[in-house]
């Protein structure tokens, strides 16, 4: 049985609003790049990131800032290097709260005129 437009949607405002950021913080292209070499490598320090995908160590520094305040990287202290690694368990956090948003969406009569 689908639900009407008027009923109430019960959505998790909090889990919704930190899956938003991290998508904000996944749709930069060069972010998408540091990730990618970070799950290649499990956990990098950051000299390594900028040296071999040849950026500068300001912008890098700044994306994996970014990275990090989401929570979708995560800091280890490795003697002198800060070791940066994907918290795999945060984002899938933030995939499953999209795809309950999206399943309850869809189960929603006369929403096609929003």
């Amino acid at each position: 049985m689908r639900k009407n437009a008027n009923d109430r949607i019960l959505i998790d405002d909090e889990k919704l609003e930190v899956s938003a950021e991290i998508l904000r913080a996944l749709a930069h292209p060069l972010r998408m790049r540091i990730l990618a070499f970070i799950d290649r490598h499990g956990s990098i320090n950051v000299n390594k990131i900028y040296n071999t995908l040849q950026l500068e160590q300001s912008i890098t520094s700044q994306h994996l800032r970014i990275l990090r305040v989401t929570g979708i990287v995560e800091t280890e202290r490795e003697g002198k290097y800060v070791m940066y690694k994907i918290a795999y368990d945060k984002v899938g956090e933030s995939i499953a709260a999209i795809r309950r948003f999206i399943e309850d969406f869809e189960d929603f009569e006369g929403l096609e005129d929003l």
